[in-house]
C-alpha cells in the first residue's frame, strides 16, 4: 500500500498516538480519561482529521467480534452465578499436599478455566480464592499470584474465546474453533508445564519455608471463606413473641460467631430466643400480678374477674402462637426443598447450555451467533429480570473495541504499517526457523508497546498474506503463531496484559488478605518466563 499524502500521514499519526498513550497509560496526568474514552477520542480524531470518512469509520467496526465478545461475557456471568468458579476454588484446596502442590494446581486450573471462560474472568474470580488459601496455609502469596496471572494468559491462547485478540484472529482468519484448539493445545500444555517449573525453580526456597504451627493456627482462614465469594445470611424464623428486630439480628450474629457449624448456629440462636421469651413472659406475669394486687385493694370481685380474663386471654394467645409457629415451620419446609432442587436444576441447565455452546463451536458453527444464542438461552432459563446479570457485562470494553477498530483502520490507511512491514517481511518468512524467530520477536515487542489487540489488527492481515504466498497451511500457521506469541507476550510485564492488572488490583483491594504485586517483582519472573515459554511453544504450533 502506497503512503497517503503527508498531511493525512501526520494527522493520522497524531490521532493514533493519542489513542496509544491513553490505551497504554489510562491515567496519564494531562488527560486521565481512561482507555475507553481514549479509543473513542482516537476514532473521533481520525474522522475529524479526514483520515477516514464517517462511512468508513462505521464499516471498520467488526460486529461479529463484538457479538462473540458480548456472548462469552454473558455466559461467564451466568457461570459465575451457577457457582462454577466456586467449585474451581474448592479444587485448589481439596487434599492439598503443600505449597508446591498448590502452585501446580493453580497453574493447571487457571489455564483450563481461562481457555473456556476468558483469562480476565478467571483472574477476577480466582484471585481472592488464591489469596485466602495462601493465607490459610501460611504461604507467601507472591508466587501463587504470578502462577495465576501467567498461566491464565498461557491457557487463554488455546481457544478463540480465551481472550480478545484470539477473537479477532478467529473471526478474521475464519479458522474453525476445532482447528484453532488442536493447533495450539500442544504448545499450551507444554507452556503451562514449563511455566510451573520456572516458578518452582525461582521460588523453591520461599515455598519450602514453613511458619510455626502456633502461627499457622492463629492465621487460619475459615473454610467457608475459602470456598465461597458470597455471604448467605441465615433465614430468620417467624417469632411472633418478639417485637424487637434488632434483638433477632443480634442473636443471629452471636450464633454465627460462636459456632463453626450451621446446625449449631440455629440451635444456639433458638435457645437464646426461648430464654428471652421466658424472661419476658415472667416479667409480664409479675407486672400483671402487681397490677392485680393493686386492683384487689379497690375491689376483690373486679380483680378476680380481671385475673380470669387475663388467664384465658394468655392461654388463647399461647395456643394461637403455637399454631402459627407450627404452620410457619411446615410452610418453610415445604418451600425450602423445592427451592433447593430448582436451584440445582438451574445450575445443571447452565452447565449443559455451556457444554452445548462448546460442542457447537467445535462443530464449526458461526462463533458469534453460537455465543449469543447460548447467552439468550441462559437468560430465558433464568426466568427472571435479566438486567442485574446484563449489568455485569463490560460494555466499556465493547465501546473500547469500537473506537479501536476505527482508530487502527485509520492508521492503516496512512500507509505507515504497510511500509514498516515491507521492511520486515523478507526476514519474517515462516518457512524457516530464523524467519519464525524474527516474526515472533516483532510480535512480542509490538504487543508490549502497542498492546496485543492493536498489534493483531495491525499485523494480522499482512502476516497472513505473506504466509499465504508460501502455502495455505502456512497461512493458518501464521495466524496461530500470531495468537500464541501475542498472548504469551502479556506475561512479560505487569502492563502487558489486562489479566496481570486484574490480579494486581484484586490482590491489593482484597479485604483482610491484601497484597501488593509490584511491577519489578513481576518483571523479574515475567521476562525469562515469556522468552522461554514463547520459544518452546513455537516448536509445537501446528499449521
Amino acid at each position: 500500500m502506497a503512503m497517503a499524502p503527508t498531511v493525512k500521514v501526520v494527522l493520522g499519526s497524531i490521532a493514533f498516538a493519542v489513542f496509544w498513550v491513553l490505551a497504554v497509560f489510562p491515567a496519564v496526568p494531562f488527560m486521565p480519561v481512561g482507555r475507553t474514552a481514549g479509543s473513542l477520542l482516537g476514532a473521533m480524531l481520525m474522522v475529524i482529521f479526514r483520515v477516514i470518512t464517517p462511512d468508513q469509520a462505521y464499516a471498520a467496526i467488526d460486529l461479529p467480534i463484538l457479538g462473540l465478545l458480548f456472548g462469552t461475557m454473558v455466559v461467564s456471568v451466568y457461570l459465575e452465578r451457577a457457582d462454577m468458579f466456586k467449585y474451581l476454588g474448592k479444587l485448589l484446596a481439596w487434599k492439598s499436599q503443600g505449597a508446591k502442590d498448590l502452585l501446580c494446581r493453580i497453574c493447571l486450573i487457571s489455564a483450563v478455566s481461562s481457555a473456556f471462560f476468558t483469562n480476565d474472568t478467571s483472574c477476577v474470580v480466582l484471585t481472592e480464592f488464591v489469596l485466602k488459601i495462601a493465607r490459610q496455609q501460611n504461604l507467601p502469596p507472591h508466587p501463587f499470584l504470578l502462577a495465576l496471572a501467567s498461566s491464565a494468559n498461557i491457557g487463554s491462547s488455546v481457544t478463540p474465546i480465551g481472550n480478545p485478540q484470539n477473537l479477532v484472529i478467529a473471526v478474521q482468519s475464519k479458522i474453525s474453533f476445532g482447528k484453532f484448539l488442536f493447533g495450539i493445545v500442544p504448545a499450551m500444555l507444554v507452556g503451562v508445564v514449563v511455566n510451573a517449573l520456572l516458578l518452582l525453580c525461582m521460588y523453591w526456597k520461599l515455598l519450602s519455608v514453613h511458619k510455626d504451627v502456633e502461627d499457622a493456627a492463629a492465621e487460619l482462614v475459615p473454610e467457608e471463606e475459602v470456598v465461597s465469594h458470597r455471604f448467605s445470611p441465615a433465614t430468620l424464623s417467624h417469632l411472633s413473641s418478639l417485637n424487637s428486630q434488632e434483638l433477632n439480628n443480634t442473636l443471629d450474629s452471636m450464633a454465627i460467631g460462636t459456632s463453626p457449624r450451621v446446625n449449631g448456629h440455629t440451635n444456639h440462636a433458638e435457645t437464646l430466643r426461648n430464654r428471652v421469651v421466658v424472661e419476658e413472659s415472667e416479667i409480664q406475669k409479675a407486672f400483671d400480678s402487681s397490677r392485680n394486687s393493686n386492683a384487689s385493694k379497690e375491689g376483690t370481685n373486679d380483680g378476680s374477674l380481671l385475673k380470669r380474663e387475663e388467664n384465658v386471654s394468655s392461654k388463647r394467645v399461647a395456643s394461637v402462637d403455637e399454631y402459627e409457629n407450627e404452620n410457619f415451620t411446615a410452610y418453610d419446609e415445604m418451600w425450602y426443598f423445592p427451592k433447593v432442587w430448582r436451584n440445582k436444576l438451574w445450575k445443571i441447565c447452565v452447565y449443559l447450555v455451556t457444554i452445548g455452546m462448546l460442542i457447537a463451536l467445535l462443530m464449526g458453527l458461526n462463533m458469534s451467533w453460537t455465543a449469543i444464542t447460548a447467552a439468550l438461552a441462559l437468560v430465558v432459563l433464568d426466568f427472571k429480570d435479566a438486567r442485574p446479570s446484563l449489568e455485569k457485562v463490560s460494555y466499556s470494553l465493547l465501546i473500547f473495541f469500537c473506537g479501536m477498530f476505527i482508530t487502527v483502520d485509520g492508521f492503516n490507511k496512512t500507509g505507515i504499517p504497510s511500509a514498516l512491514w515491507d521492511l520486515m517481511e523478507p526476514y519474517s518468512k515462516i518457512d524457516h526457523a530464523a524467519g519464525i524467530a524474527v516474526l515472533a520477536l516483532v510480535i512480542l515487542v509490538l504487543s508490549n508497546v502497542a498492546s496485543n489487540v492493536p498489534t493483531v489488527l495491525l499485523l494480522g492481515g499482512r502476516v497472513a498474506a505473506s504466509a499465504a504466498a508460501i502455502s495455505p497451511e502456512s497461512e493458518q500457521k501464521a495466524w496461530l503463531i500470531l495468537a500464541w506469541v501475542s498472548t504469551v507476550a502479556g506475561n512479560l510485564s505487569l502492563l502487558g496484559s489486562a489479566a496481570n492488572l486484574i490480579v494486581c488490583e484484586q490482590a491489593r483491594r482484597a479485604q483482610h488478605f491484601g497484597y501488593n504485586l509490584s511491577f519489578w517483582s513481576h518483571l523479574k519472573f515475567g521476562v525469562p518466563s515469556t522468552l522461554i515459554v514463547t520459544a518452546i511453544g513455537l516448536m509445537f504450533i501446528r499449521g
